[in-house]
This record gives structure tokens, sequence and C-alpha cells, in this order.
């Protein structure tokens, strides 16, 4: 007998489906963008001094992040099936089985998925213009050349992936600054500055005993050597973005499908909202956030939001318009219970 999953269970098993989907999409988006980028272009513009014509050159455009934009459909429409899936079976008053289906082309559901994507989407290429732009001009006021300051953004193309590897692409605006941060500790010969690098946690450890050595001689780290250390930086920062996106994405996509499938049945008379309660589940981890914590086992009615200890109202975890404190690496999920009782006397 097929043992029947809690909801807990069932929200992790969605969340391992998709997560992992979201972040290949997220990264071959990236690779998308690199692997179309013709570095002559970018050369040529900065030798002339026009930055954003070298940003432009890049074609950082929206429609490259498709994939991440279907992945989230995915990840959307699979938390809308699994919630009516394990809605307990409804009945009407005379006791005949109610139907109840996810509608994907609901107007709330379209409207959601439009509204997420087209603001997740801006948003990455906003603040890659942003910080790509930063970098290059920060990269020709030092003195470098233009083709030394085009390969550290777009990164070098690898002999062994034929990828392009160790560029900021991709990056948020402050991994970019780390990168570049990294790049003036390990170059400054300052053991003091270099000794900083040590301590990001995001290094690759691998040339640890390279950068002790230019500690121990009060030397900069050679300048070929400083560009493998921090390609190798910037490319794992790039991996804990995709990480992060995979999981925020997922946690947002499956919270809101699952509000939305309840206000279906709502809409088709199926349920009433009075009859709907959810309640707040935290997920233990190693940094959880304390607040909350504190709202786990918090209950309220489906047309009430949670109040976190902040006062911060929160209608579901990840919903829409919460503030990135409340969101970012929150992995709680709301639980919603139906009175079948009232139901019934309904």
């Amino acid at each position: 007998m097929l043992k029947r999953l809690s909801p807990r269970e069932r929200f992790e098993q969605l969340l391992a489906d998709f997560a992992p989907k979201l972040r290949t999409a997220f990264l071959e988006a990236i690779d998308d963008i690199t692997g179309n980028i013709v570095l002559r272009r970018i050369v040529e513009r900065l030798e002339r001094g026009d930055i954003n014509g070298a940003v432009a050159a890049m074609h950082l455009d929206p429609a490259a992040f498709r994939p991440l934009d279907e992945a989230i459909r995915a990840a959307f429409n699979g938390g809308g099936v699994a919630t009516v899936e394990g809605m307990p079976t409804l009945r009407d008053p005379s006791g005949h089985r109610i139907v109840v289906r996810w509608d994907a082309r609901n107007l709330a559901a379209e409207q959601w998925l439009q509204a997420h994507s087209a603001q997740l989407v801006t948003g990455i290429v906003q603040d890659q213009m942003t910080s790509i732009r930063t970098a290059l001009e920060t990269g020709l006021a030092r003195g470098n050349n233009p083709t030394k300051t085009a390969v550290a953004v777009v990164g070098r193309v690898s002999t062994v992936t034929g990828r392009r590897e160790g560029g900021i692409i991709g990056l948020t605006g402050p991994q970019a600054s780390f990168v570049a941060t990294a790049r003036d500790e390990l170059l400054s010969g300052d053991p003091a500055q270099i000794r900083k690098y040590l301590e990001r946690t995001r290094r690759d450890k691998r040339f640890d005993k390279t950068v002790a050595k230019a500690i121990a001689d009060g030397k900069p780290v050679p300048a070929t050597m400083v560009d493998r250390i921090t390609g190798r930086y910037a490319d794992s920062l790039l991996k804990l973005r995709a990480d992060t996106i995979g999981l925020h994405e997922t946690f947002a996509a499956l919270g809101a499908s699952k509000d939305i499938a309840f206000r279906q049945q709502m809409e088709k008379g199926n349920l009433q909202a009075q009859h709907v309660t959810k309640g707040w589940k935290h997920t233990p981890q190693e940094h959880g956030r304390m607040q909350h914590i504190a709202m786990q086992g918090q209950v309220v009615p489906f047309d009430q939001s949670f109040t976190a200890p902040d006062g911060t109202a929160i209608p579901y975890p990840h919903a829409p318009g919460v503030p990135t404190r409340h969101t970012l690496g929150c992995k709680c999920f709301a639980e919603y219970k139906i009175d079948f009782v009232a139901q019934l006397v309904r």
C-alpha cells in the first residue's frame, strides 16, 4: 500500500524536483549570453572609450532568460496540480464528489506568472548592466588595456569545456564587487590585505598555498595567477547565485500556485474562504530566521496574513511584495486546511 505523503513531504518532493531545473535554466541562460559574445567587438568599443557600446555588444537580452521563464512556469503549474491532487475529497450537498482541477489559464495564474517573470528577468538584466559597466570603467581607470578589461568581465574560453569561465556575467552587483575586491587584495602586496582573501568562504582553496607564499614573501600574487584565482572565485559565486535562484524561485512559484489553487476552487463555489485556514510551517536549517521560528504553528484565516514579530504582514511565505529579509533563503511554507464540518453544514 502506498504511503500518503504529508504536506511537508509533498512540498519537499516538489522542491527536489523543480529547484535543480531552475538552477540549470539560469546557468543555461548565462551560457547562452557568454557563448554568443564576440570579444573583438567589445574590445573595439572599449578602444574608442565607448563603454555603453561595449555593454550593448554583450547582448544582455531578456529573451536569453527564456529557459528560466519556462522552468518557473513548470514549477508553478506543478505546484498547482499537486495542490488540487492533495486536497481531501470535496462533496456537494447531495454527497456527490466535486471534481477539482488546476487551471493554468486562470487569470490570476497568468497574471502572477507574467508579473513575476518580468520583474525577475528585468531585475537580473538591469543589475548585470550596472555591474558590468562599473567593472569596465574600473578596469580602464586602473590602466588595464581594453582586452584585459573585457576578459575580466566576460571570462576566458576554457580549452576543456569550450565555454567562457571566470567572468562576472551572471553575478549580482555585490558579487561582482567581491571579485573586484579580491583582485585588489591579491595584487596589493600587503600581507594584511592578501590575508583577507583567505577569509572568503567561496574561494578555491587549491590556490591557498600560492596565496600563503605571497603573504610570507610580502609580495603581490603574480598577476597571471590572480586572473586564475579570481576567475575560479567568480565561478564559485555564479554557482552560489544559481543555487539561490533555484531555491528562491521554486519556493515563490510553489507558494503562489498553492494559494491560487485554493482561490480557484472558491471562485467556482467548491470552497468558501471562511472554511479554510493556513498555518506557518518553519523548515529547520542551520541559520534559521528567529522570526520565522517564532511563527511556527501560527494559524490564520485564509484571507488574512501571517504577522511576523517585527510586524510585517505576510500573506504566505515568499508572497509578492514581502520584504527580502523575509524571503531570501527562507524555506518556510504554508499548510492549508479545510474545516469539513463547516463546509458540510453550508
